[in-house]
């Protein structure tokens, strides 16, 4: 009897240890759903953002706005050409009419300046900064500064390098720039020098810009071919990016370049055409041809600066291309108006690894101009048309 009794006690106990566990674990599951620590929710959340099916990847994240008079920060690399002091005055102007508080300086080619510029945007408060760098691979310790305070940061005709602080770039496309850059000279040789072959020479921007390899690039994609088969001739043989750059996009380097290459390589010669990737670097190489005696080369150019277009329409240069700057901020500004609804960034035109990240680019169409098309090219810009008379 007792042995039964003692049975019967000890499977009372365990029947009750099991109820009370079964008890137990339906009360763990509701606390775990209903009390989950935040972190752990963001945890899980960002567990589903990277695990995500594509179609749900390309839907825009949610961002929060600012306020409509917020102050937006404009740094540029210089005033030095005529595409960027039209840049600082329409950035002012359009910020402004936008009802935005704009702060915007020029670095006077200085990185350092810029870094500081760009630091006392950030201690301004601006809620977007928008940059122009005077070399797109120095900024990344301020840029990270300026994205940890949550400020949107866009590029603005050139690309922002090796940082992950950066929202987007607006800009033309470099690549096809110099692709058109190379076709006009071949254009203009045919047209302007009769039949080949022809002596040339090839110049590049500033290496610390990163369009100006990609100008280069583009421009040789265009006439390689065309060295080859014997076309075109470099007659100083330099046809490296690093041996035809002009540091800063200097004019006076560039001329002094230009004389050299006519003293050393051109006795007795002459040189039919000279890619330039700007219009101060084309006006300067025509400059160096003239004064040692040679014929006015079918050159290259970019900007359509005011003293190019006049030249262009008097027959003293053949081509340059059109970037307008006013398109180009006013796109700017159409994205800061959206960040400032509280909407994401844009759908970009395409991508670009800039060595830390793929960039959203936003990229806009340029347009060569000569003779033939220079009054469509600007019948919408009677400053320019007004050049013509």
């Amino acid at each position: 009897m007792k042995k039964c009794l003692s049975a019967l006690s000890m499977l009372s106990l365990v029947f009750t240890i099991i109820l009370a566990g079964c008890g137990g674990g339906r009360t763990a599951d509701t606390t775990s759903t209903t009390q989950a620590p935040a972190a752990q929710t963001t945890q899980a959340a960002a567990a589903q953002t990277t695990q995500a099916p594509a179609a749900q990847t390309t839907q825009a994240p949610a961002v929060s706005g600012f306020a409509a008079d917020a102050v937006v920060g404009v740094s540029l690399p210089w005033l030095g050409t005529q595409n960027w002091a039209e840049a600082n005055d329409m950035f002012k102007t359009q910020l402004a009419a936008a009802g935005f508080k704009p702060i915007v300086q020029q670095a006077d080619n200085k990185v350092p300046q810029q870094q500081q510029q760009i630091e006392s945007m950030i201690q301004n408060g601006a809620k977007v900064i928008v940059v122009g760098p005077v070399d797109g691979s120095q900024l990344g310790t301020v840029l990270e500064e300026a994205a940890a305070a949550g400020i949107k940061i866009i590029g603005y005709d050139r690309l922002l390098e090796n940082t992950t602080a950066v929202d987007g770039v607006v800009q033309f496309g470099s690549v096809k720039t110099g692709e058109l850059q190379g076709q006009a000279l071949l254009d203009g040789l045919a047209k302007l020098k009769g039949a080949g072959p022809y002596n040339i020479e090839l110049f590049g921007g500033g290496p610390a810009d990163p369009n100006a390899p990609n100008f280069f690039t583009g421009a040789m994609s265009v006439l390689q071919p065309k060295i080859d088969d014997g076309t075109l001739v470099v007659v100083s043989g330099q046809k490296d990016f690093t041996q035809c750059a002009t540091l800063d996009w200097d004019n006076s380097k560039a001329q002094a370049r230009m004389d050299s290459l006519l003293a050393g390589f051109y006795s007795g010669k002459k040189i039919d055409g000279v890619l330039c990737p700007n219009d101060g670097i084309a006006r300067a190489c025509i400059t160096s041809c003239l004064q040692a005696g040679q014929d006015t080369p079918v050159t290259s150019g970019l900007d359509a600066e005011n003293e190019t277009v006049q030249w262009i329409w008097q027959g003293k240069e053949y081509s340059t291309v059109a970037k307008p700057t006013d398109a180009l901020v006013g796109k700017t500004v159409e994205i800061i108006k959206t960040l400032q609804a509280g909407n994401a960034m844009p759908i970009p035109t395409s991508t670009t690894n800039n060595g830390k990240k793929d960039v959203a680019l936003y990229e806009l169409p340029p347009v060569v101009v000569t003779k033939d098309n220079i009054k469509e090219v600007f019948a919408n810009d009677p400053g320019r048309l007004d050049l013509l008379k």
